[in-house]
């Protein structure tokens, strides 16, 4: 049988022989006991994409380093949505030197004294540094309220300030991305199913998770009240539909790499 005809049954074109043909390939058509040539050709595709959007943070970093700039990442989204998934896909191959992820506890006696924002203020970047926020200020905008974490009136005043203290965030020469990780309840569902029953990741699940579902009316409710309200031109709101998760990290690190000028002074 000739090389076309071996394809057309396949349903895969040279290109995609070649990529299947790969050590990547090969890798992902072994995986499984049954060989599911889709699946391996999406997922052989995901990694060479993602290496070289991963080649190209590494050129974002170094230009961030080499200009002294700034940059604020904040990953948002509901329990399970992939955001620590998707931020180490964005560190794993830059200078652990000039980047930090934080992911802060419950605040102190101290820090609940202070004003609400003080804590993160103490991380933002300083110039030639990124942070990964894995969640952020933004819990007092959905988590807490939902959860009776803080009173109305916390709540209110932070929704108050929030605006002008990212404007305040942009205007000292600093990049702010905001991403929302959208997934719909089944996948919730889903993903906590597959959590629960790891031991690898059951550690994962907590209190809050375990009323996420019970509460997801409650979690929309205030879920678009944030967005209306802090979705601004200086500080938008980019919303990564993320029940794909591979599909989700690319799309992240797309947008960051697009949205970025690093390119200008290469």
């Amino acid at each position: 049988m000739k090389t076309s005809q071996k394809l057309k049954l396949l349903n895969v074109s040279e290109e995609d022989l070649k990529i299947l043909n790969s050590p990547i390939g090969l890798k992902y058509l072994f995986l499984d006991k049954k060989v599911d040539i889709d699946k391996a050709l999406r997922m052989s595709k995901y990694e060479i994409e993602l290496k070289e959007f991963q080649a190209e943070l590494i050129q974002l970093q170094n230009w961030v380093i080499k200009n002294g700039k700034k940059i604020v990442i904040l990953f948002e989204g509901r329990d399970a949505a992939g955001k620590g998934g998707a931020i180490r896909r964005f560190t794993a191959h830059i200078n652990p030197r000039h980047f930090r992820i934080v992911a802060l506890p419950k605040p102190s006696d101290e820090e609940e004294g202070q004003w609400y924002f003080q804590r993160y203020v103490n991380q933002l970047p300083k110039p030639g540094e990124i942070v990964f926020f894995d969640r952020s200020w933004y819990n007092r905008a959905v988590v807490e309220p939902v959860n009776g974490f803080c009173t109305q009136q916390q709540y209110e005043r932070f929704m108050g300030q929030v605006n002008e203290f990212e404007r305040m965030i942009s205007e000292s020469d600093t990049y702010l991305i905001k991403f929302y990780f959208s997934i719909t309840r089944e996948e919730q569902v889903c993903r906590f199913k597959d959590i629960k029953s790891s031991p690898l990741k059951k550690w994962k699940m907590t209190r809050v998770d375990e009323r996420a579902q019970e509460l997801w009316d409650e979690y929309t409710k205030y879920k678009l009240k944030m967005f209306e309200h802090t979705n601004t031109e200086f500080s938008p709101w980019v919303v990564i539909e993320a029940d794909r998760k591979t599909k989700a990290r690319v799309e992240a690190i797309q947008y960051v790499l697009n949205n970025i000028p690093y390119k200008e002074s290469k």
